[in-house]
């Protein structure tokens, strides 16, 4: 504990996760908590969560990133506009008191608005943990909301939000699509099916036409019910990257996240001929590590 510097909080929606880091930015300790900004309504209530997963920390200066800055969070933390680095992001900060502040999330207009909370972080971390990527790089963070962000000179100079993990699970759970599924967890993934799903994205055609696809090929047994699953993820993936990838990969590519989302990404971007992209598992630490730096705390 004598060398703990800060205290960094990944502070999503439906979880809570801290982070004591030490004086070189070194996790020394994780702990992780249901406690999502979502899952919470006033001020009260957020100070309780924050003080329950700290519990026994030093008291420590605080830094937030993620939906904690929202306009149902703790406080809400204005969007940066992009383009932004680091700096743009600590100006914007939120600070609630002496001890703890709130990073802001980034707002992109291109066309249409566009927002994230917390990748921004990841992306400061991802920079942080390999510079070479400063110059020119496509970030790619999957999730539930996947985000496709521009960097150029250490700027996020733009992004893309693709909503294919909450697509799938509305048409795995929720559609007449599920129907002819198995339920979750109760077969083996299929890589099979999964890039045949990428490889039917890659051929021109309406998504929404090639979705009923999925019901009908389970209906004619071309592909067994636990292929089904696999084969929508690939679709959905597959439609993701083709539209990304039109104009080509701008830079290095990197696949941010949950590594065994990411190798799921990265399968299906060999399939478009991008093989080997860079993977890194949860940067947020190294981004907050970073930003509470360019911030002085």
């Amino acid at each position: 504990m004598s060398d703990a510097r800060l205290i960094a909080l990944d502070w999503g929606s439906t979880r809570l996760r801290a982070f004591l880091l030490g004086a070189d930015g070194a996790v020394l300790e994780t702990r992780q908590s249901g406690q999502g900004a979502s899952t919470l309504a006033g001020k009260a209530a957020f100070e309780q969560a924050f003080s329950a997963v700290t519990a026994d920390w030093p008291g420590l200066p605080a830094l937030a990133c993620g939906m904690v800055g929202s306009q149902h969070g703790w406080r809400e933390a204005p969007y940066a506009p992009c383009p932004a680095d680091a700096a743009a992001l600590a100006r914007h900060a939120l600070k609630l008191d002496e001890r703890i502040s709130i990073l802001p999330g980034l707002m992109h207009d291109g066309g249409q608005p566009d927002v994230m909370r917390g990748e921004e972080t990841q992306i400061v971390g991802a920079l942080a943990l390999h510079p070479d990527l400063a110059a020119r790089a496509c970030l790619v963070l999957p999730g539930t909301h996947s985000k496709w962000a521009r960097v150029e000179a250490g700027r996020v100079t733009g992004f893309a939000t693709h909503m294919t993990g909450e697509l799938y699970a509305l048409l795995r759970q929720h559609s007449v699509l599920a129907r002819l599924m198995p339920a979750d967890g109760a077969s083996p993934p299929s890589s099979q099916a999964f890039l045949a799903g990428v490889d039917a994205a890659r051929k021109e055609g309406a998504l929404s036409h090639q979705l009923f696809a999925v019901r009908t090929l389970g209906l004619f047994k071309r592909l067994a019910a636990e292929q089904l699953p696999d084969y929508l993820s690939g679709l959905l993936i597959g439609h993701e990257i083709a539209h990304e990838l039109a104009g080509g990969a701008p830079g290095r590519l990197a696949l941010v996240g949950d590594p065994a989302l990411c190798e799921r990404y990265a399968l299906a971007l060999g399939r478009f001929g991008v093989t080997a992209p860079l993977q890194l598992d949860n940067t947020a630490p190294a981004g907050l590590w970073q930003l509470a730096q360019t911030m002085g705390l």
